[in-house]
């Protein structure tokens, strides 16, 4: 951790020259109000020793502890135009020990420990398996009213999940584009406990054998809210699609479709979900600034 942690203090803006990269490196905003991260690559964060976890699913997982990005306790956080990617070391090329892929990486971006008022936008996450986790646990304790997120114009292309995961939080999701394939796909948006997740005017590309009843992911969650949202399924024409109805089509419980808010801190119109892949890829991930 010494050697690959970078800590972030409070009050602090990092705004990577063209190019700028990070490789093998996590940045820890622990703590730390008003600080702001762009125009950064964060390239193959990865864990050297992960930690072989018996109890984890049904046969047990290895698991990496460094991030790309890790946002703990703090507040006012603003993540954007950065690129997220594992390069040339995806987990996808890890060999297979104890039955299970041998897997060095964490997360892209994770907001946990009760940090609030975060916004991702117009970020690019390409080739990733987990991504972000809004909320480290299911237990009911300080992170009730906080975690409260937005995500906008970011693109997540090739990515399996946790986009994102979320506990406890309000999450206002408008206006990403997800480019989505791979047999490795698991799910999309991932409800936890007690999570008040509002999905507006995204846009999602799906591969072959992904459809729309698989991109919602029941966590413990009872509620989400998802509105203009649209679907282009392979060999079909894209379409507008009730996120949460196509879910409940196909699993059980059904999810409530009213998470109980609607977002007000947005900036600028939200598009309408068709525009959004042609703007939202020409604007976003790192070195797309005029620096």
């Amino acid at each position: 951790t010494r050697h690959t942690q970078i800590n972030v203090g409070p009050n602090t803006t990092i705004v990577g020259l063209r190019g700028a990269t990070l490789t093998g490196l996590t940045l820890m905003i622990d703590s730390a109000d008003n600080v702001i991260v762009r125009n950064v690559t964060f390239d193959d964060a990865r864990d050297c020793f992960p930690a072989w976890s018996p109890t984890d699913g049904e046969s047990g997982n290895w698991n990496s502890q460094y991030d790309q990005v890790s946002v703990r306790r703090s507040e006012n956080v603003w993540v954007d135009h950065n690129t997220f990617t594992d390069g040339d070391n995806p987990d996808s090329a890890q060999p297979v020990h104890f039955g299970r892929p041998y897997q060095v990486h964490d997360g892209s971006l994770d907001v946990t420990h009760t940090a609030s008022l975060v916004t991702a936008s117009f970020n690019r996450f390409v080739g990733r398996d987990k991504l972000m986790l809004i909320g480290s646990s299911n237990t009911v304790g300080p992170d009730v009213g906080r975690l409260n997120v937005t995500l906008h114009h970011n693109v997540f292309d090739g990515v399996l999940q946790r986009l994102p995961r979320v506990r406890f939080g309000q999450v206002d999701i408008y206006n990403n584009y997800y480019r989505l394939s791979g047999e490795g796909f698991e799910y999309a948006i991932g409800v936890g406990v007690q999570s008040a997740v509002y999905a507006q005017n995204n846009y999602f590309t799906l591969g072959s054998g992904i459809t729309a009843a698989d991109l919602l992911y029941d966590w413990s969650g009872t509620a989400i809210t998802t509105r203009g949202n649209w679907v282009h399924e392979a060999g079909r024409l894209p379409r507008g699609v009730d996120l949460v109805a196509a879910y409940n089509a196909q699993h059980d419980p059904d999810l409530s479709p009213d998470a109980g808010w609607t977002p007000t801190l947005r900036t600028g119109p939200v598009l309408p979900a068709p525009l959004v892949p042609l703007t939202v890829q020409a604007l976003a991930g790192a070195n797309r600034l005029p620096l």
